[in-house]
């Protein structure tokens, strides 16, 4: 089975297309999902973070604050390599047992979806690398309408992101997500279809719907 990347910038649209892959019947792996089945109540990799941030970051139903600990690593690098080094292990032994069952099944292509693809080194083990883009007008009004937040802390939760620009030059597939949703969709559809001609997958096992 080979698994290539899909990734690109705060709301530039990577969930509409993985979406999109999603409904020809391609699995699709989401590194975020993933990173929330580590931390569940009860997990190892969630003590592990109350160990470490303190247990000021749970809920009191005994869950991950997220919001509290984001705010903690936000702005602080090292906290952040920390968080890292407790969940990313936990991650990829997450995604090796995903895509060993997907493989097991018989399935010949994947996706995997990582918001961080690039800035975590994942560049080549996934090629071919798709990216997902929009203008950063777009990126900060989709974020200030889905997640509620004000234009300052989109843009300061943009800023802190890797350019838009650095994850494009080491792309395979660029989709540009600055029109309706049917023009990603199509897009979407035409990045798949040359997917499967380039590792000679047949496109017809994922049709469009």
């Amino acid at each position: 089975m080979h698994v290539f990347g899909l990734t690109g910038g705060l709301a530039s649209g990577k969930s509409v297309v993985a979406a999109r892959f999603s409904s020809r019947g391609l699995p699709v792996v989401n590194a975020d999902a993933l990173a929330r089945e580590v931390v569940v109540p009860g997990s190892e990799g969630l003590a592990a973070v109350a160990a470490a941030f303190g247990h000021e970051m749970l809920t009191e139903s005994g869950e991950l604050d997220r919001k509290a600990l984001g705010r903690r690593v936000f702005a602080d690098p090292e906290a952040r390599r920390r968080l890292e080094s407790i969940t990313h292990p936990r991650i990829q032994a997450a995604k090796r047992a995903r895509m060993s069952a997907l493989e097991e099944r018989g399935e010949p292509l994947a996706c995997y979806e990582v918001p961080l693809l690039v800035e975590v080194g994942l560049t080549e083990e996934l090629r071919p690398v798709v990216v997902v883009a929009a203008t950063e007008a777009q990126q900060i009004e989709r974020a200030m309408r889905r997640d509620r937040m004000s234009e300052a802390d989109a843009r300061a939760r943009l800023a802190a992101q890797l350019p838009l620009a650095r994850k494009i030059a080491v792309a395979d597939y660029v989709i540009q997500n600055d029109g309706s949703l049917a023009q990603a969709e199509t897009e979407a559809d035409r990045v798949l279809e040359a997917i499967c001609a380039k590792r000679g997958v047949d496109a017809t096992r994922y049709p469009r719907p």
